[in-house]
């Protein structure tokens, strides 16, 4: 079980977030969980009631920076924050079939969602994007495996940062991603990607 960093205490709200999130995660399916999960997000971000200490919000050069923020004991779940400096943004990817809620805390995000059509033995997939969202301070959204293959990028022109925290049923170590193939509209080839943390 990992550790839940030293720097959290200094979030101010973590406290009444993680007491719903406790409460939410002990309902009977998935939908209910990730309905209640995203309900607490979007109103302590809503409320002002959520602030992450200054270390957790510095961006990255290397791409978007993902940090641990808080790891339940007792439940399994966590919780992290991403920082999505200007043009950041994530390869087409899954969550290796566990359920993810995030919501913007601050500046405005695009999510794509995509549909397999079909795949082979050999690790390539084809995809087609089914709907973009673009989510702003205070909205929080869902990824309940199967449909869970999905981009997201700082939505915003500019250089302004945009900062999502994201609740995970357990720590994901590792997801898959895929990466567009030359000369094939469409098609993608998988590969598997160690997660960490930025520094």
């Amino acid at each position: 079980m990992l550790a839940t960093p030293p720097i959290a205490k200094s979030c101010r709200g973590l406290d009444e977030l993680t007491r719903r999130l406790d409460e939410s995660v002990c309902r009977s399916c998935n939908e209910e969980v990730t309905e209640g999960v995203q309900d607490a997000l979007s109103d302590v971000i809503k409320t002002g009631g959520l602030s992450l200490a200054d270390e957790l919000l510095e961006p990255s050069a290397d791409g978007y920076a993902r940090r641990l923020v808080y790891v339940s004991e007792d439940h399994g779940y966590v919780v992290i924050a991403m920082i999505w400096g200007p043009g950041q943004g994530t390869a087409l990817h899954d969550h290796s079939g566990v359920w993810c809620v995030e919501g913007v805390i601050q500046g405005e995000i695009a999510v794509t969602q995509y549909q397999p059509l079909e795949w082979t033995h050999d690790g390539r997939w084809r995809f087609e994007p089914s709907k973009t969202v673009r989510a702003g301070v205070g909205s929080s959204g869902s990824l309940i495996p199967p449909f869970e293959y999905h981009t997201i990028a700082n939505a915003l022109d500019g250089g302004d940062c945009a900062v999502t925290l994201h609740v995970y049923a357990q720590e994901l170590e590792r997801a898959n991603i895929f990466q567009p193939l030359d000369g094939q509209p469409g098609w993608y080839q998988r590969t598997t990607k160690e997660l960490g943390y930025s520094h």
